[in-house]
């Protein structure tokens, strides 16, 4: 049989009639699965017979019998409704028996906070889980979701946010990103504990006088206490720029240099200890911490179950370290706040 069928015009509910004919070979039952009427079944029925020119059912002594085309047709048909519904409803991820690894993206800073208890979650209740987390090298990550098999990227991103928000704002359609608050924290001015400015208080004219290390992913020496700085008409020596938080520490602890650091990665690397920490002497926008991810990839079994996880390792990560503000008790998806530049 060749026909030639307009599929721009079909109607595609009247696809899951049929699936479901097909699978009850009962009318009524296959109308009481799809919460209609069995004359409303029919009527589909009848359209579908006459869209596609073959009776497709007959009456048998048991219910309805498929037609050879029927028959012929219905793998194709009833494969694309499952892809459907699992795309649109996928199945509940049950993290006891999940075998399957996340990717995640976040910086060093982060990453003291965040892993630890979160590997004690997955090896606790998700002992088939795996997590594989990347080095983050863009405070905009957008481009690294678009083309990677990243889930989710993890950190300070206040231009993609900036960006993700007024997508929100201004267009009826959901955004292609995903965004969620972690959480807020602040950045201190950190020396070496013999460093000579460490035996007074550090004013701005003396945070302006001295010799600076910069942690910036991209190398710009440029962040967001210069911007803060230039608000002011001030500005700094930066020596040298890094891209990890850990190094910037080990080069103050060792030299005469001064870097801005996360309060919270102070503590959970003990960097705490052996660093004298004091208050910028500016006023600098709070850092905000989020989870960004191309939308569709939150249909995929797990990623909510790895979001929550993540939310409360931040909250079990500020109770032993703090201080720090968590973003992840009761705020859902977030969007907005003033938000800062591209490096410390």
């Amino acid at each position: 049989m060749v026909m030639m069928i307009n599929f721009r015009t079909l109607d595609l509910n009247l696809l899951r009639i049929f699936d479901a004919v097909m699978r009850e070979r009962n009318l009524t039952r296959a109308a009481a699965q799809l919460a209609i009427t069995q004359p409303a079944a029919s009527n589909a029925l009848r359209r579908l017979r006459e869209t596609l020119d073959d009776d497709l059912f007959v009456r048998a002594a048991h219910g309805l019998e498929p037609t050879p085309y029927a028959i012929s047709i219905w793998p194709a048909v009833g494969g694309a409704l499952d892809q459907l519904r699992n795309a649109l409803a996928p199945p509940e991820f049950d993290p006891a028996g999940a075998n399957r690894t996340f990717v995640i993206a976040m910086a060093d800073a982060t990453a003291t906070l965040l892993m630890p208890p979160l590997v004690r979650r997955i090896e606790r209740d998700a002992p088939g889980v795996s997590l594989r987390v990347l080095p983050l090298t863009t405070r905009d990550p957008r481009s690294t979701l678009e083309t990677t098999d990243v889930d989710l990227a993890v950190g300070f991103f206040p231009q993609a946010i900036r960006a993700v928000t007024l997508h929100a704002m201004n267009e009826d359609s959901p955004g292609p990103f995903g965004l969620q608050r972690v959480y807020t924290s602040d950045y201190v001015c950190v020396m070496r504990p013999d460093h000579p400015l460490a035996r007074a208080p550090l004013t701005l004219d003396v945070f302006c006088a001295a010799h600076h290390l910069l942690v910036s992913f991209s190398g710009r020496p440029f962040g967001f206490v210069d911007e803060a700085l230039a608000a002011i008409g001030r500005t700094r020596r930066v020596v040298a720029t890094v891209n990890q938080f850990f190094v910037a520490g080990q080069v103050v602890e060792n030299s005469d240099l001064l870097t801005v650091l996360p309060e919270h990665f102070l503590a959970s690397t003990g960097l705490g200890d052996v660093l004298a920490v004091r208050r910028l002497p500016l006023a600098t926008p709070p850092v905000h911490i989020d989870m960004l991810w191309v939308a569709p990839t939150a249909t995929r079994p797990g990623h909510e179950w790895l979001r929550e996880a993540l939310l409360e390792a931040a909250r079990e990560g500020f109770a032993v370290n703090g201080p720090a503000r968590s973003g992840g008790e009761g705020t859902g998806d977030l969007f907005g706040g003033e938000q800062g530049s591209a490096a410390a």
